[in-house]
């Protein structure tokens, strides 16, 4: 069964570690499909229906986003807010379409992971601020899996940096 990857990136063409991993996601069309929100809805009008329909083909879903501002592309909120109504994602006659879908996270950041912790600069784990999205996707019944995270984006910006994060994100991909 693939893996739909939902990518949320307002800036796909200048991005650097996400595109790359679009680039690297493509050579294995049996193994994921890529939904870029961005570029289906450069308007931002999310096709509710669709989306609906979509998330209810596949077992494994992956959010892929950059991680800036502390939260997510404000366009990923959005899609939260608008695809899982009640009634469908969640409510007692919902039918819980999102029940036990492994759903995950796949985030790139700027910063070093160091600077994300309780000593660090900004004092809080990358854990601790994806809080929300864990129990959002709880909440609707969804398997949430342990989040992949690359760092150092802004302190690396090197094209090795980059190409090494493409093994260990198909690694998390795969083990999910």
């Amino acid at each position: 069964m693939k893996t739909l990857i939902i990518v949320i990136h307002p800036d796909i063409q200048n991005s650097v570690v996400n595109k790359r991993w679009i680039e690297e996601l493509r050579k294995f069309p049996d193994k994921f499909h890529i939904h870029q929100l961005h570029e289906v809805y450069p308007d931002g009008k999310i096709n509710v229906p669709a989306e609906q329909m979509l998330i209810e083909d596949y077992e494994k879903i992956v959010f892929q986003f950059p991680y800036y501002w502390f939260n997510c592309p404000a366009f990923f909120k959005k899609w939260l807010d608008e695809v899982l109504t009640h009634g469908w994602a969640y409510g007692s006659k919902s039918g819980y379409k999102v029940a036990d879908k492994k759903i995950a996270l796949a985030i790139s950041l700027g910063v070093d992971q160091d600077e994300l912790s309780s000593s660090g600069i900004y004092k809080y784990p990358l854990e601790e601020l994806t809080r929300p999205f864990e129990l959002s996707f709880e909440y609707v019944k969804a398997d949430y899996q342990p989040f992949f995270a690359y760092y150092g984006i802004d302190h690396h910006p090197s094209e090795d940096w980059v190409e090494k994060s493409v093994p260990l994100y198909l690694d998390f991909l795969d083990k999910l």
